[in-house]
């Protein structure tokens, strides 16, 4: 309970009652719980989605769900993100890790922020209502499964050094395959075959994004597990709108 107690906490600003473990790998053993936590997440957003629906118009509403969404995240994952887009800018992988370190905000970060957020509100308002609920439960699940994947499969950084490193240390090499099989088939009872093929898209995608960004700061770091999940959640919203423009969902 304890290890669930601080996949809800570090996820999101939800407050929960009890205590968490506290010692380095227990954020890689929580990992376990990641995507249970992107389930309820997503479920709560179409829920949420269903009724900003009986209000708004399409395209305000889509922005309403996109803001309740960043803000119950806390904009954890968006702060990786940013960090990693500033970074990318470094001549080398030790001077793109300092700029990932410095707490202000460059241009490319915040010009990638709006375009991201911006992509995220026209692609949910592009989904019928009846597929957005769906893809909404779907998108933070395989948000979460990303990183168990990553954090299994590419070298880190600064080994023994950051929070990054201590989570794929701990990180279960069993709870990427295992989560990303239970994904794809929560995606196929979502939106049928071809949810499958945009799950496995989604992921593929964003792990080869994952491993090329890792390889210009010389490794896995903890805002490029961020920024995967953000990326993970927009392939997947990007990918339905594409699926449903052609009549495939």
């Amino acid at each position: 309970m304890g290890q669930l107690i601080l996949a809800i906490r570090f996820l999101t600003i939800v407050p929960v009652p009890g205590r968490e473990p506290r010692d380095a790998a227990a954020l890689g053993r929580a990992a376990w719980w990641f995507p249970v936590v992107g389930l309820v997440l997503g479920a709560a957003l179409a829920g949420a989605g269903w009724i900003v629906d009986l209000a708004l118009p399409p395209l305000a509403g889509a922005a309403v769900v996109v803001t309740i969404w960043k803000a119950v995240t806390g904009g954890l994952h968006l702060d990786g993100l940013a960090d990693c887009l500033d970074g990318l800018a470094g001549h080398d992988a030790a001077a793109r890790r300092a700029i990932m370190r410095d707490s202000r905000i460059g241009v490319f970060a915040a010009a990638g922020l709006a375009l991201f957020l911006l992509l995220s509100v026209t692609a949910l308002a592009a989904l019928p209502p009846g597929t957005r609920g769906r893809v909404l439960v779907l998108a933070p699940v395989i948000g979460r499964v990303v990183p168990l994947l990553a954090g299994a499969w590419l070298p880190s950084a600064t080994p023994g050094q950051g929070l990054g490193a201590a989570f794929a240390t701990a990180l279960p090499r069993a709870a990427g395959p295992v989560y990303a099989a239970v994904s794809l088939g929560l995606a196929a009872w979502l939106l049928g075959p071809w949810g499958v093929v945009l799950g496995l898209a989604a992921l593929g995608l964003v792990l080869v994004v994952a491993a090329g960004t890792a390889a210009r700061f010389g490794g896995l770091t903890g805002d490029v597990l961020g920024a995967a999940v953000e990326l993970g959640e927009l392939a997947v919203l990007l990918g339905a709108a594409a699926l449903v423009r052609r009549s495939l969902i």
